[in-house]
């Protein structure tokens, strides 16, 4: 109701790379929003996975291929790095922090050997989706852009 009152909010390039739109993923489940909506990564340059806003870390993936974060207005944000990378079973995937710690925007997450990922033949487009839009509005995607990690938005939204 009082839309006009709330405060955007920013999500940060999590790697450096070119702004793609969600429907343009490899993969169906989040070209077709399935887990939700939000923007990915393309061209993505650096070995260092960062938060992309301040939060708490609420899921690793067991293969450390992507984590969760919660904002304290409970905004949830998915990091995926790559498509199909769960395959390789934690390979090329250093976690670098634990569930349930705080990180700021920007705090290394995960940090990644691209040439092992590439070379084992996967893709390195990373989806950012939020996961729960019900709790957000104004959803804008900055596509097309070449982003600088932890830098650069990527997404700005308002909390519902």
């Amino acid at each position: 109701m009082f839309d006009i009152f709330s405060k955007k909010i920013n999500l940060l390039a999590p790697v450096s790379g070119k702004v793609i739109a969600i429907e343009n993923v490899p993969d169906a489940v989040f070209a077709q929003k399935t887990v939700g909506d939000g923007a990915a990564i393309d061209e993505i340059s650096g070995d260092v996975v960062c938060a992309p806003v301040d939060g708490t870390i609420e899921l690793v993936f067991r293969t450390n291929h992507a984590f969760a974060l919660k904002t304290k207005s409970g905004v949830e944000v998915l990091v995926h790095i790559g498509i199909n990378t769960v395959e390789l079973g934690g390979k090329g995937f250093e976690r670098l922090v634990e569930e349930g710690q705080t990180v700021k925007a920007g705090d290394p997450v995960i940090k990644i050997d691209k040439a092992l990922i590439t070379e084992a033949g996967f893709s390195l487009v990373t989806p950012v989706v939020i996961t729960n839009m019900d709790k957000v509005s104004n959803l804008e995607v900055q596509v097309g852009s070449r982003v600088n990690v932890a830098k650069d938005t990527i997404i700005t939204f308002k909390k519902k």
